[in-house]
């Protein structure tokens, strides 16, 4: 929840550069002092207001995001003993200025370094049954070493440019010999999204709850396959989850942030 409660702090920038953002006063000072924003009275604290929650909204589901990264990275070494080096996956790309650029995914599995001989074999049948799924060829199959992840709390965004990004990831994945899977923790995925993340090899699985199917289910997968009930631990803790939530909001809808 560390990850969630900065949100309570984020303040718009309304364009005015990389600093932390205007507080209201300082909004106020700007619009005022534009005679076209002022005669349409869009120095009001509510428009403050509005772009704050706007900006905001995003940083939650973001922050949300980046906690549960954290959280699936700590549960994959706890339940198959690896390390914080194991889960951990990175690799350059040429950028066009000619230098390389890090892209980074949110966890891996080295099938090799899972120290539980029952525990390795589970998980590489589920390895093996996913890529039949996919329709991965069984020579390329045979060369995969384990799998990398993506984590996230949700896929709601069309957005082509993160999509291609990710389709590059999965093929750089295979060429690393890592089987590529998205895990999403709730339901919302575009349709279309998760019909091309699949049609380009990506594993894909999703908040399902009740399936009992651990190649489409994010939560029959962490319960069958890493051995850990990752729905019951939101269940046992949403009490928690909602009160923090709930004050971030509450400090975000607020325009003077209190």
């Amino acid at each position: 929840m560390s990850c969630v409660r900065v949100c309570a702090r984020y303040k718009p920038k309304f364009g005015q550069g990389r600093g932390e953002g205007l507080t209201l006063d300082q909004f106020q000072g700007l619009y005022q002092g534009d005679l076209f924003y002022k005669c349409f009275g869009l120095d009001n604290p509510m428009m403050y207001a509005a772009h704050k929650a706007a900006g905001g909204m995003t940083s939650v589901y973001r922050q949300i995001g980046i906690g549960c990264e954290k959280l699936f990275r700590q549960i994959l070494r706890d339940r198959l003993g690896l390390s914080a080096a194991d889960v951990l996956w990175s690799y350059d790309t040429p950028t066009p200025g000619g230098k390389n650029r890090k892209l980074t995914l949110d966890g891996r599995v080295p099938v090799d370094r899972i120290a539980d001989s029952a525990a390795r074999e589970r998980f590489h049948e589920w390895m093996r049954q996913s890529a039949d799924a996919l329709g991965v060829d069984p020579r390329i199959f045979a060369s995969l070493t384990g799998a990398v992840f993506e984590v996230r709390q949700g896929y709601k965004s069309k957005d082509s440019k993160r999509q291609n990004a990710d389709i590059a990831n999965a093929s750089t994945a295979y060429i690393k010999s890592y089987l590529p899977c998205a895990v999403i923790l709730s339901n919302q995925i575009d349709g279309d999204v998760l019909l091309r993340y699949r049609a380009e090899k990506w594993v894909v699985i999703t908040g399902l709850i009740g399936r009992n199917d651990p190649m489409i289910s994010t939560y029959d997968f962490m319960r069958d396959v890493i051995g850990y009930d990752l729905a019951g631990f939101f269940e046992r803790n949403a009490g928690t989850l909602r009160i923090e939530v709930d004050k971030v909001l509450r400090a975000l809808l607020a325009p003077d942030g209190t």
